[in-house]
């Protein structure tokens, strides 16, 4: 039988350790490409190069998968992957495994999310895996039987066209991650303020600071599970539509 074709993206850049370690499980699993920015592209969103050209180049680094390093955002990557790189459709994307939460609202923010809803919006199954650990150095191993169960999952049971996964593990030894809940995204935002600065020329400069303030304590909430051990998995989808307010607001909007 022909090995599925998996396809791995980012957003903190082709050679960060979490998309090595991401490489390396689903080369476990699959046929693998790699399609990922040149350099960190943390918080862009679903961004895409409009105003500038791309370039890209086939670099070598371990393992038997091909791996393409592309100067544009992590939605540039899936759209750059899927015209030039890749021979036919991949049977999933996967992105990450990111340094760092998105779970809650970070899933607006985050290139390594905007990546795997970029490969909804053209039919492709597609997770976003994070880990709960922002150093460079953060330990993935842990989550290797979790991710590679979920990637399995997936692939033996494909999710409703435009319906993809966000991922999130806490940072725990293997032993001490308690399993997987099936979670809504918690209501909670960042309280956010520019910090004034002057620098050495006497300009004043901001830089963004702020605190995360989780008001969603539910038990069916993502950062609830996560709280207390558990992996998250948050299906999200692309249609941004309030379903809920379509009667009530064209009953409004009645001239």
């Amino acid at each position: 039988m022909q090995k599925p074709l998996i396809l791995v993206t980012n957003d903190d850049g082709i050679t960060a350790p979490g998309i090595r370690r991401l490489v390396e499980f689903m080369n476990e699993i699959g046929d693998v490409v790699v399609v990922a920015p040149n350099s960190p592209q943390s918080g862009k969103g679903h961004a895409i190069t409009i105003n500038s050209t791309l370039t890209y180049e086939e670099i070598n680094l371990d393992g038997p998968q091909k791996d393409f390093s592309l100067s544009g955002t992590p939605v540039d990557c899936v759209k750059f992957a899927l015209d030039k790189v890749l021979t036919r459709k991949p049977d999933l994307v996967v992105s990450g495994i990111n340094h760092g939460a998105n779970s809650s609202i970070n899933v607006i923010y985050s290139g390594t999310m905007s990546a795997a809803v970029e490969a909804g919006v053209e039919g492709l199954q597609a997770i976003g895996f994070s880990l709960l650990d922002f150093s460079w150095d953060a330990d993935f191993l842990p989550a290797k039987k979790y991710i590679q169960d979920i990637v399995r999952k997936v692939l033996e049971n494909p999710m409703p066209k435009g319906i993809v996964l966000n991922v999130n593990i806490p940072k725990l030894p293997e032993n001490e991650i308690k399993g997987i809940k099936v979670c809504k995204q918690a209501d909670a935002k960042w309280e956010e303020s520019f910090d004034e600065r002057i620098n050495p020329h006497g300009k004043k400069y901001y830089w963004l600071t702020g605190y995360f303030n989780n008001m969603d304590h539910s038990e069916n909430a993502d950062e609830t599970a996560l709280s207390k051990g558990y992996i998250s998995i948050v299906p999200v989808k692309f249609d941004l539509t309030a379903h809920e307010y379509l009667e009530k607001l064209s009953h409004v909007m009645t001239f």
